[in-house]
């Protein structure tokens, strides 16, 4: 321990104002440290703004620790992490855009085939196929260790994008005399195959191969013929909701393939 300073030091120490070299400051500093006795004489030679000011604080600081922890909006936070998946946004931003644009050309040439009906079965798929893929979700690696991750957490951020889209898709059937069966039932349908598919293959693969198989299938014949495929056309409705609970079924039974860190994912 270095010499106690004196207390003519140590009243010099305490106004900011007195000179004091920087070897007796460090001493001084250093000491103080160590030394109960001299941080005693320490509290007795600070100036009366000192002590109002020490004193100011430890109020607050007593008043703060009786009143506790400021209440926190925990419901709020768990929406945003469970639900509000902002990687999702352009994804979701980009199949509005294209329904809103398929809506403006079947107002403006009424002789196409429903650009919306042909639309609405793939237009969740972009949204879904990140909605649990390492490769565009950067926090990834730290959600998938998780207990909320896998089946719960990809149902919910799927839920969050046909929350966006299923309005939108109701609103642009409307516009253009579209049923509303035949508008949400393929949306669900293909949503509750990707999730399905994607147990087996990855959701993101499955996501690209029901786009791709609905293109082959469907839109090419639509622009070659101007007509809509016969899945699309009045009294397939019930088709639609039964293949929609199948593969919704399926994907329960499925819920573990979720939770598997699998390289297709």
């Amino acid at each position: 321990m270095t010499p106690h300073p004196t207390p003519a030091v140590i009243a010099r120490y305490t106004d900011h104002t007195a000179p004091l070299d920087e070897v007796t400051l460090w001493s001084v500093e250093v000491h103080l440290e160590d030394c109960a006795d001299c941080r005693a004489v320490l509290a007795t030679s600070s100036t009366d703004d000192s002590r109002m000011l020490l004193d100011r604080i430890g109020s607050a600081l007593d008043e703060g620790i009786a009143a506790g922890p400021a209440p926190t909006r925990r419901r709020l936070t768990a929406i945003k992490r469970r639900w509000i998946v902002w990687h999702l946004i352009p994804w979701v931003t980009m199949s509005i855009a294209v329904l809103a644009c398929a809506a403006v050309l079947q107002a403006l040439q009424p002789a196409l085939p429903s650009l919306v009906a042909l639309l609405a079965p793939i237009a969740p798929l972009p949204a879904v196929a990140v909605a649990w893929s390492r490769r565009h979700d950067p926090a990834w690696e730290l959600i998938a260790g998780t207990p909320a991750a896998g089946l719960p957490m990809l149902l919910r951020r799927t839920a969050g994008v046909l929350a966006v889209i299923v309005p939108v898709l109701a609103v642009a059937g409307s516009r253009t005399q579209l049923s509303l069966a035949l508008a949400l039932l393929p949306c669900l349908a293909f949503t509750a195959a990707t999730i399905a598919l994607g147990a087996v293959i990855g959701v993101r693969r499955a996501a690209l191969g029901l786009g791709a198989a609905w293109t082959v299938v469907a839109l090419v014949p639509a622009a070659m013929t101007a007509q809509l495929p016969p899945m699309l056309h009045d009294g397939s409705s019930p088709a639609w909701a039964l293949i929609t609970v199948l593969l919704a079924g399926f994907a329960a039974t499925r819920a573990t393939s979720f939770t598997r860190l699998t390289s297709h994912d």
